[in-house]
């Protein structure tokens, strides 16, 4: 058996306590040609750069999906309006704006794989573009159809403009309150 020497212990270090300096710090006065508070960040928008730019063409890019290799099953009419519905009901929970600009539309199956959606207005087709993605992504997975187009078209029967003079006005009352018809033979207002 051998017998490893001893490794040497090490020696503590001591610091020295540091000397205390007696000698008057003076004070000088600096100037400077540079501000000591930081500069502002600038916002990035210049004037010069917005008046001269120059005109960028903007390329759009079209995703082409092929969809003869993804799932085309069949789907009814039914299937359709039940999804629109539950879509109908979560939206007027999570958003009452866009619910009451798209309540009236109607989604229709026309073909195999088209659906026909009906709107009353442009407006209104403006929200329901916000939707519109994720509703029918939801549908098409659902079905197992992602071969499903979407034809819009405006529905003018839906849209209701009517024009409300002062006599169909009070014939509106009238059929509320039928004493008002009394009123009018008695009084012949003048409601044109």
């Amino acid at each position: 058996m051998k017998i490893l020497p001893k490794a040497p212990e090490k020696e503590e270090f001591i610091p020295e306590k540091p000397i205390q300096q007696t000698e008057a710090v003076q004070e000088t006065a600096v100037k400077t040609t540079k501000p000591l508070s930081r500069q502002g960040v600038s916002s990035g928008f210049s004037i010069n750069s917005f008046l001269n730019r120059e005109e960028k063409e903007v390329k759009e890019e079209t995703v082409v999906v092929k969809t003869e290799n993804l799932p085309q099953n069949h789907f009814t009419d039914t299937d359709l309006q039940m999804e629109w519905n539950l879509m109908l009901k979560q939206l007027q929970k999570r958003n009452g704006f866009i619910f009451n600009a798209i309540k009236a539309f109607k989604l229709i199956k026309s073909g195999e794989n088209t659906i026909k959606v009906l709107y009353p207005s442009d407006s209104a087709k403006v929200e329901f573009d916000k939707i519109a993605g994720e509703f029918f992504n939801h549908f098409k997975t659902k079905v197992h159809n992602h071969a499903i187009a979407i034809d819009y078209q405006r529905d003018f029967d839906n849209l209701k403009i009517e024009v409300m003079t002062k006599r169909k006005m009070f014939e509106k009352f009238i059929e509320k309150n039928p004493l008002l018809k009394d009123l009018d033979d008695l009084m012949k207002f003048d409601l044109t």
